[in-house]
């Protein structure tokens, strides 16, 4: 099993980034905001869980060795694999996704795009009892998200929603409503959870 990955990052695309590993190119999935974040020529750290399929060997990479874990005891739900599992560390900070599986939060768990209210009842029922044992921690090594120009940062988002299954039309439209607030944050991954938790309404 191999569980973590160093390297320099060669490129980043909007839930991906590949790290060069040995001279080799390692393509990891993660996260908008943690892909956001990543900038080519810097080095990152990934907490790693790979993914073995018949015709796939699939790497999901995490800031943290709690977030990986997290990931990686939501997809112990039957129905819940690592594509809608990233898709709830996407929507929810990590700590946010434990306090809202432990609270038995059904409408928080229903924002990310493929649960409904079954499928939030049936995570609860299973985990809500396990997920106290992770706690956060670990100091992610991943680069620092550099400030880019609102216009930049906009896109961004909107290109990560586009990603995790909105049209243009209802992403534009959500960061723009988002943005029009005078507390509208700044940085790529708050913004994006803001405008995730909008949509979930």
């Amino acid at each position: 099993m191999i569980s973590s990955i160093r390297g320099s990052v060669l490129s980043a695309g909007l839930d991906n980034v590949v790290v060069e590993v040995g001279g080799v190119g390692m393509l990891v999935h993660t996260t908008p905001a943690h892909a956001a974040s990543a900038r080519a020529g810097t080095e990152a750290t990934f907490f790693t869980t790979l993914v073995v399929r018949e015709d796939s060997l699939t790497f999901y990479g995490f800031g943290d060795d709690s977030e990986r874990k997290l990931f990686e005891l939501v997809q112990t739900v039957s129905g819940v694999g690592p594509r809608l599992a990233l898709a709830m560390l996407a929507v929810h900070a990590p700590d946010a996704l434990r306090g809202a599986i432990a609270g038995g939060d059904v409408p928080t768990l229903m924002k990310v795009p493929g649960i409904g209210k079954k499928g939030a009842e049936r995570i609860v029922l299973e985990l809500k009892d396990k997920v106290g044992a992770l706690t956060g921690g670990g100091s992610s090594s991943l680069p620092q998200p550099q400030v880019p120009a609102a216009d930049e940062t906009q896109q961004q988002v909107v290109d990560a929603l586009v990603g995790l299954g909105w049209s243009t039309k209802q992403a534009q439209d959500a960061v723009a409503k988002v943005t029009k607030a005078d507390d509208a944050p700044t940085d790529v991954s708050q913004l994006l959870r803001v405008t995730l938790r909008s949509l979930g309404r």
